[in-house]
């Protein structure tokens, strides 16, 4: 068979791939060699190149096999760039692996889109003790039966060193080899769709780690000088030779959503993505996902520090087609009401009542107005998104360990606190995300984590340090050197998950779960209506969000105190009118006794309004209360 017929036989450009009678194919774009082979059984294979600066040929390989390039007269041996296996880590050989092996039963699933999910953020490694997508498997069912309906996995394309957090990956076609097999992960999703979720990968394509990454080896290229990138080179996606790049980064894409079956893709900090290109390569890369779903629906999520709402506009309206993106501004105002503390990135939000409304209705606060912290305009306008289209939390990754401890949100406010702002996330418009036993109250901290050699850890050490000092309210304990140290197994060890805490934290538990069960049988939650939602300021910490149905009857009311106790004669405002011949009734509080509360008193005592203090709770039209009686009035003189 000809390379050229070849080509058109396989799944994708580069890479190993199977061809059958014994052989496989290698394609590998690198311009800046004279010579490639194919290291195989200890022999070298020649590979022809073409003009293009492609290497490509058969040689003789059975699955399993392990290989390795040889570039021009170099001695040293390199991994494939794309190669789909490293169970030596990003130095040792590559794996032939044939994906056609694994069996399938998720042909009835056709995908999930973004309305109506309730995403599930989890660290492969931590998530159980065994940091295997194997033990992991043992959880999907209990995630499914309390109403997360979409799996978030962090970064895990292979890294260097034992553990991380997966944001260095280097090998981007290789699943990290100490959470299993490439078919362990296909497992895990397969097992995943055979209990109701979805699952979608976090994916690194603004850069690369700084161990163990070899494309420069075969194609400088991939790189470019014309952009700062935060975390090293920044890749040239519309310079000179781009073709390639952006092929290989599209390529990487459609591998995923086509060999695993995922159901789209998280895409991390696009705004080091960057293409003056006419077409942006993130509207490249939504589409070849979409094309390798093969009519399944997927779910592409962006993660955008500036809030461009293009990213989730569709392509006819100058967009990029993407689905969703992360809201920071609700988390940073969140926090604040949490702690009291708006410092650093959370100074420009305060907390306050007007800020959760906003949210509520628009998503982003900030849509391009003045940003002091930056000390420029902040997000685009976005009024014409839709409410699914922003995912809102409480915590995430990176906040968490942003908290130098590693603090978990209901360890950094009061417990009645946290109980109003998780139902506020839980009940408001917006895509919900957990993060790894949030819905329980786990223990266990979150930290950054990354296994490096010593001169590289020290740095490590350092710049996070250096990264937390913009916090004045942790810039003591710096100082005192009690930040934990990111390349310790043991720091890695402690942000491990223990389910047993799901029974000793029952009352954490149930709240979540009752919590997700109204929203999903509530249709006025479970809809997620564009501009269904209207809200109220009651005071400085409190306010009303009224849900609106086509039947008035199907309205709810969700009063969140996040203050000391709220109590009102009466509240001038016609979103806290209930619908015609009926009165609210309390459906749901979060001060019930079974979630740690307090229980609830009579929200309308002598027909005035009295909510405890730091209590949500959601109302819901019921009969008509006994009229209290009327005061005698007086005649003035």
């Amino acid at each position: 068979m000809s390379d050229s017929a070849i080509a058109l036989e396989r799944r994708l450009p580069i890479g190993a791939e199977l061809i059958g009678d014994g052989r496989a194919h290698l394609r590998v774009w690198a311009p800046a060699r004279r010579r490639v082979a194919v290291h195989i059984n200890n022999a070298d294979i020649e590979l022809t190149r073409d003009a293009n600066g492609y290497f490509a040929g058969e040689f003789p390989a059975a699955a399993g096999d392990r290989y390795q390039l040889r570039v021009d007269a170099d001695e040293k041996l390199y991994p494939d760039p794309a190669s789909r296996y490293q169970p030596d880590g990003p130095h040792g050989p590559s794996v032939i692996v044939d994906p056609t092996t694994f069996r399938w039963n998720d042909a009835a699933w056709r995908g999930v889109r973004i309305e109506g999910q309730v995403v599930y953020e989890l660290h492969v490694g931590t998530f159980t003790p065994e940091g295997t997508w194997t033990a992991a498997i043992a959880q999907l069912s209990e995630l499914a039966r309390i109403g997360i309906t979409l799996i978030e996995v962090m970064p895990v394309a292979e890294f260097d060193g034992r553990f991380g957090w997966g944001y260095d990956g280097v090998d981007l076609f290789a699943p990290m080899h100490v959470y299993g097999a490439p078919d362990d992960f296909r497992q895990f999703v397969n097992a995943a769709h055979q209990v109701g979720l979805g699952v979608i990968l976090d994916v690194v394509y603004n850069h690369l780690g700084p161990v163990g990454n070899y494309l420069r080896v075969f194609a400088p290229q991939y790189f470019s000088e014309k952009y700062e990138n935060e975390w090293g080179d920044a890749l040239n996606f519309d310079g000179a030779d781009s073709g390639p790049v952006r092929e290989f980064f599209t390529a990487n894409a459609a591998y995923w959503i086509d060999e695993f079956h995922l159901d789209g893709l998280r895409l991390d900090a696009t705004q080091q993505i960057f293409d003056a290109s006419p077409q942006h390569v993130l509207v490249e890369i939504g589409q070849r996902a979409r094309d390798a779903a093969k009519g399944r629906s997927i779910v592409l999520i962006a993660e955008n520090e500036p809030q461009d709402a293009r990213l989730i506009r569709p392509a006819d309206a100058s967009g990029y087609g993407l689905d969703a993106v992360w809201n920071d501004d609700f988390h940073h105002a969140a926090v604040v009401a949490m702690t009291g503390r708006n410092e650093a990135y959370y100074s420009d939000t305060h907390g306050h009542a007007q800020e959760f409304v906003s949210a509520a209705k628009y998503g982003y606060l900030f849509q391009g107005q003045y940003y002091h912290w930056q000390r420029q305009s902040r997000g685009t306008p976005a009024f014409d998104a839709s409410p699914a289209q922003f995912v809102s939390y409480l915590q995430n990754h990176d906040q968490i360990a942003n908290s130098a401890t590693g603090l978990r949100g209901h360890l950094m406010t009061s417990p009645a606190r946290w109980r109003a702002l998780t139902a506020l996330t839980l009940l408001m418009p917006s895509t919900p995300m957990l993060f790894q036993g949030q819905e329980f109250g786990s223990s266990a901290p979150f930290l950054y984590f990354a296994d490096h050699e010593p001169e590289l850890a020290a740095a490590v050490r350092k710049g996070r340090a250096e990264f937390l000092g913009q916090f004045p309210s942790i810039r003591d304990f710096l100082e005192r050197g009690h930040i934990a140290d990111p390349s310790s197994p043991a720091t890695f060890e402690r942000c491990k998950l223990d389910f047993s805490e799901r029974t000793t934290h029952c009352d954490q538990y149930a709240l979540h779960q009752d919590l997700l069960r109204v929203r999903r049988e509530d249709a006025v939650f479970r809809q997620q209506r564009p501009h269904g939602v209207d809200g109220a300021v009651v005071s400085s910490t409190a306010f009303v969000l009224r849900f609106f149905a086509d039947d008035p009857l199907d309205d709810r009311l969700l009063f969140v105190n996040l203050g000391a106790d709220c109590s009102r004669r009466s509240i001038a405002d016609p979103l806290t009118a209930p619908p015609l011949d009926t009165d609210w009734a309390v459906r749901w509080s979060s001060e019930d006794p079974m979630y740690g509360g307090l229980g609830t008193p009579d929200p309308w005592p002598g027909g005035c309004w009295f909510v405890p203090a730091e209590t949500a709770l959601l109302l819901a039209p019921g009969p008509k209360r006994e009229p209290r009686a009327k005061p005698k009035l007086r005649r003035t003189a």
